[in-house]
């Protein structure tokens, strides 16, 4: 496409979820209580975590930056889409609209980076316990974070240059409630093949490397418990690496729908209430998930509650 019979666009319309003001005065309702559980449960595992020396260990220690990864990504999407439930139109700058999407990447791919790091922790845990603290150190555990967000950043410049490149020289409505990369490819009237194989291959790369980083992981990780002669170190392994799989499978599922389909196949009112559940829902149920099935956590809030009591 002809980079002059482009408009210049200063800004873009998010058209929301639904045009039914009845159903937007629900959903408004739904999701302004899910976006402050969703702020209550991870700041407060993140402070739980930081205060009670019991839960300095590595698995918690990423634990932390994964309640920060959804609490990131979510706030990037959610007070907006919730401002936008209640005004008349959802208009969002050209730049804010970049602003958004780069940074739900960032943290998105973070997050996809970091399920594999966990399992990865998992493993080291159950396999040789005795070394488990000099295997997976401080500098360490700071190395692997520095690496996933290291990784989610570079992605996200890659996805957020090219799509922001595009020529959109139509309507500049989105058909979404925020900038995702389906409705901008399907807004744009540029050839948008470079930018479906940066997400094949790039974020593509990303997700294969998770998936098989984990895979690989609970392999050793079961041979492990195999094992395990006792029966309270075999459920509490168990037990975690429950909690764990539930997570990557919610989130990984989602994210592989979403982004691994050709262009032809998207439909965006079906995308839009799965993009409500990764975006929204996920960030909600991840610390629950943790916090419902671990003791140790359950433990230290009952600790905190005796305290602040007193």
């Amino acid at each position: 496409m002809d980079k002059d019979n482009c408009s210049a666009l200063t800004e873009f319309q998010l058209l929301g979820i639904t045009n039914n003001s009845n159903v937007k005065v629900t959903i408004f309702a739904i999701f302004i209580v899910v976006y402050l559980i969703i702020l209550v449960v991870n700041l407060g595992m993140i402070i739980l975590i930081r205060i009670d020396s019991q839960l300095h260990t590595p698995m918690y220690f990423f634990l932390s930056h994964l309640a920060f990864c959804d609490l990131c990504y979510s706030t990037a999407i959610g007070p907006k889409m919730l401002v936008d439930l209640r005004a008349r139109t959802g208009s969002i700058p050209f730049f804010g609209c970049a602003l958004q999407f780069f940074i739900f990447c960032i943290f998105a791919d973070s997050e996809c980076l970091l399920l594999a790091v966990m399992a990865f922790d998992r493993y080291k845990a159950i396999s040789n316990p005795l070394l488990y603290t000099v295997n997976m150190s401080n500098r360490v555990c700071s190395m692997l974070t520095a690496g996933v967000y290291l990784v989610g950043t570079v992605d996200a410049l890659i996805h957020t240059t090219l799509t922001f490149r595009l020529c959109f020289c139509g309507s500049n409505e989105i058909n979404h409630f925020f900038c995702d990369l389906p409705p901008l490819f399907l807004l744009s009237c540029s050839d948008i093949q470079v930018n479906e194989l940066a997400l094949f291959t790039v974020f593509g790369f990303i997700e294969l490397s998770t998936i098989s980083g984990i895979l690989v992981s609970y392999f050793y990780i079961i041979l492990s418990v195999l094992k395990i002669r006792s029966a309270d170190g075999m459920f509490k392994a168990v037990s975690t690496c429950t909690s764990h799989l539930t997570v990557v499978a919610i989130f990984q599922g989602t994210m592989l729908f979403m982004y691994f389909r050709p262009s032809s196949s998207y439909s965006l009112d079906q995308d839009k209430m799965t993009s409500l559940f990764y975006t929204l829902v996920i960030p909600m149920l991840n610390p629950l998930i943790y916090s419902l099935r671990n003791k140790d956590v359950k433990d230290a809030l009952k600790k905190l509650k005796n305290k602040v009591v007193l």
